[in-house]
């Protein structure tokens, strides 16, 4: 089955950065868009970052455009999150979603705090 594993994440004074990091297994990921989300505490999941299958279109929500760059290593069956210059209101829990499969990982928290 589709499993998705997120890392990476952790406790990180504003304007510093982190790279998210997530294993993917169970389909075929170098023939599926990736997606990076987030959920903060008390707001609904929203969309961060999406990549296509083979890494060549990226889009990204207003909050993330010039700090966060989504890639991905197809050999490695992994998609990244690289995030700079971070700011207390990305301090969520971030998830990654593979493409129309449903399942979810366990996501990875990150917190951005002085």
């Amino acid at each position: 089955q589709v499993q998705l594993v997120e890392s990476g994440g952790g406790l990180v004074q504003p304007g510093g950065s982190l790279r998210l990091s997530c294993l993917a297994s169970g389909f075929s990921f170098s023939w599926t868009s990736m997606v990076w989300y987030r959920q903060a505490p008390g707001k609904e999941r929203e969309l961060v970052a999406s990549i296509n299958s083979g890494g060549t279109n990226t889009n990204y929500a207003n909050s993330a455009k010039g700090r966060f760059t989504i890639s991905r290593d197809n050999a490695k069956n992994t998609v990244y999150l690289q995030m700079n210059n971070l700011k207390p209101e990305d301090t969520a829990v971030y998830y990654c979603k593979a493409g129309t499969w449903a399942a979810w990982g366990q996501g990875t928290q990150v917190t951005v705090s002085s």
